[in-house]
C-alpha cells in the first residue's frame, strides 16, 4: 500500500473525527460552526498524528518532543488554510451547510498536508 493510500486512510479518520466533534458541538452546546471547527481540528489534529506516525511514515529518527513539534508546525499551517476555506466558504454563503464547507475545506488541504508532513516531519 502506498504511502499517499496510507495518508489518505488517515485523513478519513481525521475528517470523521473533525466530523463528529463538530456534529457535537453544533447538536449539543451553543458552540457557533466557527468555534466549533476550532475545538474539532485541535482534536483531528492529535488523532491524525498519532495514525500518520505509526501507519503512514513511521516514527521519524527525532525524539517525539520536536516531531510534535514539527507536526504541528505543519498541522497549524494546514489548519489556517483548511479553517480560511472553510470561514470564507460559510461567509460567502450564509446558506451553506457547514459539513459542506468541511468537505471542501478538508480537501484543499489535504495536498498540502500531505507534502508537509512526509517531507519537514517524517523524512528519514
Amino acid at each position: 500500500m502506498t504511502k499517499f493510500l496510507r495518508f489518505a486512510i488517515v485523513g478519513a479518520t481525521g475528517f470523521a473525527v473533525d466530523m463528529g466533534v463538530l456534529w457535537l458541538l453544533l447538536t449539543f452546546t451553543p458552540i457557533g460552526p466557527l468555534a466549533g471547527r476550532v475545538i474539532a481540528i485541535a482534536l483531528a489534529m492529535i488523532a491524525t498524528w498519532q495514525l500518520n506516525r505509526n501507519f503512514t511514515f513511521g516514527a521519524s529518527k527525532r525524539t517525539i518532543v520536536v516531531e510534535g513539534f514539527r507536526y504541528g508546525f505543519i498541522g497549524v499551517i494546514t489548519s489556517i488554510v483548511n479553517y480560511g476555506v472553510y470561514a470564507g466558504l460559510l461567509i460567502a454563503a450564509p446558506l451553506l451547510s457547514p459539513y459542506a464547507a468541511l468537505i471542501a475545506a478538508s480537501v484543499a488541504a489535504m495536498l498540502f498536508s500531505f507534502f508537509g508532513y512526509s517531507r519537514y516531519v517524517f523524512r528519514r
